[in-house]
């Protein structure tokens, strides 16, 4: 009798003892499979640097002209970009001694490409501060179309749309109804015009 309470007795100690060593780093171990991972470290900033070529178009220091000037314009990472990016730039100031095609006040409301076909949405400046004249309307229509579907092959037609609406024209020269194609006639020099590319390394 006294050896069965002996091995009982010694049982339970034993049981006793392994249950400390367990429950003692159990809740370490725990811990460590429950705990909140620290958070990743944020991302460094993205260079927004890249930069291409294209021509734009703003009338000569005579004003009887189109000329196409080279500028370098953000790189846009699809067509849609690449349109937005080449109107905005279109749309601003003209490097001296040139002007500005476009009514300065016009900003771009809008803009949807949809296959070969490009349709922009001008502010109402578009019409509102055209000085007018065939001559003046035909520079500011075409350094718009211009500098889309030489820029762009991928672009063969432009849509020019004021304030959200189909204008019939900008100052009641040239018909707006139907898009229009790249028209070279009045850029000076008509040739040697070529797709947008990416801007050569800076440096020596």
């Amino acid at each position: 009798m006294r050896r069965a309470v002996a091995v009982v007795l010694l049982g339970v100690a034993v049981a006793l003892g392994l249950g400390y060593v367990i429950a003692v780093p159990l809740p370490r171990w725990w811990a460590a499979r429950t705990a909140t991972p620290p958070p990743p470290a944020p991302a460094a900033p993205v260079s927004d640097a890249r930069r291409i070529h294209a021509s734009l178009f703003f009338i000569s220091e005579d004003g009887m002209r189109l000329v196409a000037v080279d500028r370098e314009i953000p790189y846009g990472e699809n067509p849609l970009d690449q349109a937005r990016a080449l109107v905005l730039a279109q749309l601003g100031p003209a490097p001296a001694p040139l002007a500005q095609a476009i009514p300065v006040g016009t900003t771009l409301r809008g803009l949807f490409v949809v296959d070969d076909h490009a349709v922009v949405d001008l502010s109402k400046e578009a019409t509102s501060r055209h000085r007018g004249g065939s001559l003046d309307e035909i520079f500011s229509v075409y350094a718009l179309v211009n500098a889309l579907t030489v820029n762009l092959p991928a672009i063969t037609r432009v849509q020019i749309l004021v304030d959200g609406k189909e204008v019939d024209t900008l100052a009641g020269h040239v018909d707006l109804r139907e898009p229009l194609r790249k028209n070279l006639t009045w850029v000076s020099p008509p040739s040697d015009l070529a797709p947008v590319g990416p801007a050569p390394p800076s440096g020596p």
